[in-house]
């Protein structure tokens, strides 16, 4: 009787085993389809921009997919900090900017009745205490 508890208690332990094995197997493939889908949206929003500053801004490739990415860096950085970054202005000075997205360092966000522009970054700045923008093919650096 001592080697039939013994028995049961094994049967258990592997049953339990299996049950986290598959718990387990399921959280990676859910991890590796979330990871996927964030990746490929990314990939997806970087060589769209990139492929609108060839059309419109007549970069290359290269330019157009280093400014894409640095786009995309600080639109995340954006969100979670406050950052300093550089771009050209229309008149083509280059402004030094303090800025983020970060809901809890933002003023008051009033609808102003005019569809996005895909083409601009809006972000709050920090010394100004207002929203601003800038195009962002003029995207210079993020420090």
């Amino acid at each position: 009787s001592i080697f039939a508890s013994s028995n049961s208690d094994n049967l258990i332990t592997f049953a339990k085993k299996d049950i986290f094995k598959v718990i387990y197997n399921s959280i990676n493939i859910l991890k590796y389809t979330i990871m996927s889908t964030n990746f490929k949206n990314q990939m997806k929003e970087v060589m769209s921009l990139a492929w609108s500053f060839v059309k419109r801004n007549g970069f290359s490739m290269s330019e157009a997919l280093k400014c894409a990415w640095t786009n995309l860096k600080l639109k995340t950085a954006l969100k979670v900090k406050i950052v300093e970054f550089y771009f050209k202005k229309t008149d083509g000075t280059l402004r030094q900017a303090f800025g983020t997205l970060k809901e809890n360092l933002i003023g008051e966000v009033k609808g102003t009745g005019r569809k996005p522009n895909d083409n601009l970054q809006v972000y709050w700045d920090t010394e100004k205490e207002e929203y601003r923008c800038f195009k962002k093919c003029n995207l210079i650096k993020i420090t």
